[in-house]
């Protein structure tokens, strides 16, 4: 009889709750315009896309084709973080790791995904490729030496000073998962072209890793966040963003790399039995600690858990037994702590505790991996999820393919930080097409 009462009032809660949102949606007029379109909405004022999911990203794929190349032979976005819509930097730094590594993983996906068919998307990744293995790397000595940088200035070529939250500690210090980022990526692209520069480069990354791995508990990372290249002094003993040094390992090993085995194993066993049921409470979290401008020990953010999570829905029971209620967990913890309602049905997701604004690498990557986790099983739930996400992404797409870095923002301005505004965005929408297809394939706007 008690459980009765108790599930009795549990529906109570849940239909009250259900009628204040269906009054405060009656009441809340629905905006006539996201982004840098007029908005549209079904009958149950759901916001649908202004245009077919193919057109919008290829339109911004086609934009960022047509980005001029400078005297060293790269595309301006490739080396500068902050770009305007005349493709013209605003700001003097860059984070070479984050952008162009996510950016090649991007472009390689966008590449496949459309067939192969235009070669210039491969050309741009080598570009990418080229600029972290020529132009970034920390000098030949050290404890990291010729370590890809996760910040610099975008005058230098190559690279010799941090720039952002790297500069007050030092001009040589790097971020050891930023290094994961840039090595797994290279033998990515190394896959894609047969290029070995990029694979000897992603060796080396994970040789400097292993060199410099330590134990791993409830209060420190195998790595930690901020290191100096030359002296090994070290800023943050926690560090959120393993997964991608998880993968580095991995793709090593797979090509008869043995020698990374016991290495990809401690860290797994770190993220397994410390990071994944670490508490919530960010005195003791420990997805913490990510983004190249901040330097708060207990921030943590939304980027690393997600990413951690579509590398358990990739893998699923050859990585985690218990993948799938690991991966809805670190889903479920992004939304509880970041996520945000905006009208139409849709959800948007922010970066981080210092930062709760919806930048387009952060939201985007909410839409990707809840695709991928509805195409597992995870439920209708997250199918509608991440439809709402990506359309509200599409909608800071202009005519012309020309993105925003910020949702949600009243100026609304074209262009900006590149990771949010494409390199960290493409791989999202194509991840969520290839896990429904009918996105990709739907060819015109569904009808209202």
């Amino acid at each position: 009889m008690a459980t009765d009462r108790l599930l009795r009032a549990v529906f109570a809660v849940l239909a009250m709750s259900s009628c204040i949102r269906v009054a405060w949606a009656e009441q809340v007029a629905l905006p006539e315009k996201v982004g840098f379109h007029a908005a549209q909405y079904d009958a149950d004022g759901k916001l649908i896309p202004w245009t077919a999911w193919r057109d919008a990203i290829d339109r911004e794929m086609n934009w960022y084709l047509k980005c001029p190349v400078n005297e060293h032979g790269y595309p301006i976005f490739v080396f500068v973080t902050h770009m305007t819509d005349n493709y013209t930097p605003y700001k003097n730094d860059i984070i070479p790791c984050t952008q162009d590594g996510m950016g090649i993983i991007s472009y390689l996906k966008y590449w496949e995904y459309t067939g192969r068919s235009n070669p210039k998307v491969l050309e741009w990744a080598k570009k990418m490729g080229d600029y972290l293995v020529r132009e970034t790397l920390t000098p030949d000595f050290g404890v990291y030496p010729r370590f890809t940088r996760s910040t610099g200035i975008v005058t230098e070529f190559p690279l010799k000073q941090s720039s952002q939250g790297d500069a007050p500690f030092g001009i040589n210090v790097i971020q050891p998962d930023k290094g994961g980022i840039a090595g797994y990526a290279l033998v990515k692209l190394f896959d894609a072209t047969g290029d070995r520069r990029y694979l000897r480069q992603a060796v080396h990354h994970a040789d400097c890793l292993v060199k410099n791995m330590r134990q791993g508990n409830a209060t420190c990372a195998p790595w930690p966040f901020r290191v100096d290249s030359v002296t090994g002094r070290y800023w943050g003993e926690r560090n959120g963003n393993m997964v991608f040094i998880l993968r580095l390992f991995d793709e090593l090993i797979a090509k008869g790399q043995a020698k990374y085995q016991p290495a990809r194993d401690a860290l797994w066993a770190w993220i397994r039995t410390y990071q994944i049921p670490a508490p919530d409470a960010r005195d003791a979290n420990l997805w913490i600690q990510f983004f190249e401008d901040y330097a708060v020990e207990d921030n943590r953010n939304s980027w690393a858990p997600l990413e951690m999570a579509r590398y358990l829905i990739e893998k699923k029971e050859a990585l985690d037994p218990n993948w799938k209620q690991n991966a809805e967990k670190l889903i479920q913890f992004a939304l509880q702590y970041f996520s945000a309602q905006q009208p139409g049905g849709v959800t948007t997701m922010g970066e981080q505790d210092t930062d709760l604004k919806a930048w387009g690498g952060a939201c985007s990557k909410l839409g990707g991996v809840a695709a991928l986790f509805y195409a597992v099983g995870g439920g209708e739930p997250y199918k509608d999820m991440a439809y709402r996400n990506l359309t509200w992404m599409m909608y800071h797409i202009d005519q012309d393919g020309c993105p925003a870095h910020l949702t949600a923002d009243p100026k609304q301005r074209r262009g900006g930080w590149q990771e949010d505004c494409h390199t960290d965005v493409v791989l999202n929408f194509v991840d969520a097409m290839a896990a429904v297809p009918e996105w990709g394939q739907m060819a015109s706007v569904p009808a209202k």
